[in-house]
């Protein structure tokens, strides 16, 4: 997901009740939501390529859900030192031991909302490269949005009138984000299995993926093996499933077999999930330019490579 939902996210929590716990509770909550996407510091020092291969990986893993509310809370027991060096003993009090808790609750959602995009999260990682997807929620969502940003804003009116039970706004809120996100995750799974049911062929995999805004529409990616359909899911009364182009998917075009030597390819065949091969003949070189279906159009999900004339029928 999009950083603002990790914030709303991670602040949300800490309006539902965990402010109450220990001091720096929300700064805690907020920071450790967003904390895991320290890895998009590689696009700094790296090709997009080499990103789209690290993203999602090593920050978003099992070992970093160990070690970083470790780190996070740490630094946050640090920083508490210092402010109250600074400004004496009047703020609330901080418990180390719920320090770490709101640390590693505010981190550990992270990879949870990731999880419910097309793009996906490798949890296992170090340990595995796998990836996984929970085509629930495109990776914008605005309703997502509207839910915490209600109920943190309603929360904190209540909390300044001293009314009752001031988290009952952000509880109801979370409630509401739940059964949401629950609706979307059955709608892409019944979604899978109507669209194979009324496919006139059988795909080796089905991607039924959630478009902005609508919850009742679905983008449709199915591969046949030769070629890869595209295509439409309308949910209604009665669902219906509109077939859209079919591409050939070109893996076995000249040069493809070549380009898959080259580093940046291997880097961004490690991150596709539906890779589509075009190649360019020309008279010194083949250019072979790989796409993913799940973001058609997209640069940044795109890598070339020219492969000398001569080379492309050769045997890797």
């Amino acid at each position: 997901m999009d950083n603002i939902a990790h914030t709303l996210a991670g602040i949300a929590l800490a309006e539902a009740g965990l402010r109450r716990r220990t001091g720096l509770a929300t700064a805690t909550l907020a920071i450790g939501a967003n904390l895991p996407d320290v890895d998009a510091l590689i696009y700094v020092a790296s090709s997009s390529v080499d990103a789209l291969a690290f993203r999602r990986g090593w920050t978003h893993g099992i070992l970093a859900m160990v070690m970083l509310p470790l780190m996070l809370a740490g630094i946050m027991l640090a920083w508490n030192r210092l402010v109250r060096r600074k400004h004496g003993h009047s703020r609330q009090p901080v418990d180390p031991r719920w320090l770490l808790i709101v640390a590693a609750i505010g981190i550990w959602s992270h990879p949870l909302l990731d999880l419910l995009n097309t793009y996906g999260v490798r949890l296992l990682m170090p340990f595995s490269g796998r990836w996984f997807y929970g085509d629930t929620l495109f990776i914008v969502d605005p309703w997502l949005w509207g839910s915490l940003a209600v109920g943190i804003v309603l929360s904190r009116i209540r909390r300044r009138r001293q009314s009752f039970r001031p988290e009952l706004p952000t509880r109801v809120a979370i409630g509401a984000l739940l059964v949401y996100v629950a609706a979307m995750a059955g709608s892409s799974r019944l979604g899978r299995a109507y669209v194979d049911g009324d496919a006139s062929e059988s795909a080796l995999r089905t991607m039924v993926a959630p478009q902005p805004i609508t919850p009742f529409s679905r983008a449709v990616v199915r591969d046949l093996g030769t070629v890869y359909e595209d295509g439409r899911l309308l949910w209604g009364v009665v669902p219906r499933y509109e077939p859209g182009e079919r591409t050939p998917v070109g893996r076995d075009a000249p040069g493809v077999q070549q380009a898959r030597n080259d580093q940046n390819v291997a880097a961004f065949l490690s991150w596709s999930r539906f890779p589509l091969f075009t190649t360019v003949p020309g008279p010194d070189s083949t250019v072979v330019r790989i796409t993913d279906m799940r973001y058609p159009g997209q640069p940044w999900a795109s890598v070339e490579v020219m492969v000398p004339a001569g080379r492309e029928f050769a045997i890797p």
